[in-house]
This record gives C-alpha cells, structure tokens and sequence, in this order.
C-alpha cells in the first residue's frame, strides 16, 4: 500500500518506506498524525486485558483442583467460568497481537538496528502464546476429569505469566539492547 493510501486509513505518513518513523529510531514524529498513539495506546490496552484473562485462568485452575469429588454444581460453575475466560482471552490475543503488527510493520516500531530488544519481545510472546495453548490443554483436562496436577502445581504455574508481562514490559519500556 502506498503512503497516500496509508494516509487514507489514518496512518499518515506510516508508509513502510518512511524514513521519518519509528524505524529511523524516532519513537513518535509529526509526521505519523496521531493514528500512532492511538494504535499504541488499545495495542496496551488489549495486551493488558489479554494478561489479566492469563492471571486469572490458572486461578480457576486452582480452584478446580481443590473442589471435592461429589461437588458436581461447583464444579460445572468453574469449569463455564474457565471456559468462557479462555475464549474472550483468545479474542483479546488476537487484537492484541493484530494491533502489535501494526505498530511493528506499519510504523516501523522494533525495526533496524539496536532493537535486540524486539526479537527478544517476540520470542517472549510466542512464549505467552503457548502459555495460553497450555492453558487450553488444562482446562481440557479438567473437562475430561484426567487432571493430573495438584491445586499447589497451578499457583505456580499461574506465575508464569507474571514473569512474562514482567520482562516484556522491562524490555518495551527499557529497550536494554
């Protein structure tokens, strides 16, 4: 698509071969209009809704591993919460990282020289994708009543993603290399 017709859409001047966007190593300019900060700003909004959705599923998890045998009610109740929670999340991920392309491809954010910082992000939310796929294959083990993990193994498991948005915030914000 040419700058005219990124132009169009709202991204002024976010053609990819803009030499005055964040690619040049700007992180913002006039020249991107505000259609940048507005990206940015819901690509933090969804990513932190999506970890919110990631914090609190394993918490569920937590929950079903300690509910007793013949409690079939809060058991059902747990595993709608669950299941529900897991799809608006992955509903979230996917305009979540949707918006993360724009900003990494269309405005150039990450690209070029001495963004280390970027690779290690991406290799960070593959990470926190497959977190989310493990999530899947737990509730699908609850489901299945094949849960083989105590209520102990998942508020350490529900852990993981803290250190995730951790270190993925440390390096957006930071940018170490």
């Amino acid at each position: 698509m040419t700058a005219a017709g990124l132009a169009g859409l709202g991204f002024a001047g976010a053609s990819f071969l803009d030499p005055s966007g964040p690619r040049a190593g700007a992180t913002h300019n006039a020249a991107m209009g505000s259609s940048y900060l507005w990206v940015k700003a819901f690509h933090i909004v969804f990513i932190a809704a999506w970890f919110a959705g990631l914090f609190y599923l394993p918490r569920i998890f937590v929950n079903l591993a300690m509910v007793a045998p013949d409690s079939h009610a809060e058991r059902e109740r747990l595993l709608l919460m669950a299941r529900k929670l897991y799809r608006f999340s992955n509903i979230l991920m996917v305009v979540a990282l949707a918006l993360g392309l724009v900003l990494w491809l269309g405005y150039g954010v990450g690209l070029g020289a001495g963004n280390g910082w970027m690779h290690a992000k991406l290799v960070l939310v593959l990470a926190t994708i497959g977190y989310q796929e493990l999530c899947r294959r737990r509730l699908r083990d609850f489901e299945g009543m094949a849960n083989r993990h105590s209520h102990r193994w998942y508020r350490v498991f529900n852990e993981v993603t803290v250190l995730l948005f951790a270190a993925i915030v440390v390096l957006v914000v930071v940018k170490p290399f």
